[in-house]
């Protein structure tokens, strides 16, 4: 029988993280990093690595940082196309990078008459289309492991209704397509679990609010509608990405863990 430690070790193994420059997408690849693994890095054309490698640069595992539009169809198939040219088995996918939109985006964070369907095509495009598109490409090489992980990170908005109080007289909102294509991961994430199996294990983790310096009204109301009364940090997802990722979770598919602090308790 395997010891904690052999089951959470990843030396030798193969990781590719898209959205890697992100807040969560940094502390998913310091986590595996630090589990032993290595990493393909994927973060869309301009992206600065270099504050990336520098928390990395501790451990010694192998890093490829590769630029990559996900909402572009060709950038996609020529990112696939680069990591099939290395010929090595891909150990786990996650699936992390997201259409967050802006504050400025026309038709993304407007009340709901007014949201686009430009938007909305871009979020789901990014949000569900790429996980589908990269999940189908790679399967051969997540296959070829013995062992493959899909990882995609959903989102409480794609269990849950928003409550539109928390975002009043801010300039933050929650909006339609954002939700429809967590939602959309999760089904596919449930899809996928039965279909690639039992080579590759598909599972989704869907985060609560995480505290990045929102405006303290919506701070102040969203901790008092969670349970554990604080917003979550880049943190506390070390726990989840290392179970997921490693042979600790080797007998769990299709699920969808909820990491939130209680904020869907309710």
């Amino acid at each position: 029988m395997k010891s904690i430690n052999q089951l959470m070790d990843m030396h030798d193994r193969k990781v590719l993280i898209t959205g890697a420059c992100g807040g969560l997408g940094t502390v998913f690849a310091e986590t595996i990093s630090e589990l032993g693994g290595d990493l393909f890095l994927v973060d869309h054309p301009g992206s600065d690595f270099s504050a990336l490698k520098e928390v990395l640069k501790e451990f010694d595992n192998k890093i490829i940082c590769l630029h990559c539009d996900l909402e572009n169809e060709r950038d996609r198939k020529e990112l696939i196309e680069k990591i099939n040219s290395y010929n090595v088995p891909l150990n786990v996918l996650v699936n992390n990078a997201a259409f967050g939109g802006a504050t400025e985006l026309e038709g993304w964070i407007t009340k709901f008459e007014d949201q686009t369907l430009n938007s909305w095509k871009r979020a789901l495009e990014v949000n569900l289309t790429t996980a589908f598109d990269l999940s189908k490409e790679l399967s051969p090489l997540l296959r070829k492991s013995g062992n493959g992980s899909i990882i995609n990170i959903a989102s409480i908005y794609g269990i849950n209704g928003p409550d539109l109080s928390l975002y009043e007289d801010t300039p933050m909102g929650n909006p339609a397509a954002y939700a429809a294509s967590k939602g959309g991961l999760i089904q596919l994430t449930r899809w996928l679990a039965t279909v690639v199996a039992p080579e590759i294990r598909v599972n989704s983790i869907s985060p609560g609010g995480v505290f990045r310096n929102q405006p303290k009204k919506f701070i102040d109301r969203y901790e008092s509608k969670t349970p554990l009364c604080r917003m979550a940090t880049e943190e506390d997802f070390k726990g989840i990405i290392s179970y997921l990722s490693s042979d600790l979770s080797s007998y769990v598919t299709g699920e969808n863990i909820v990491v939130d602090g209680g904020f869907t308790t309710w």
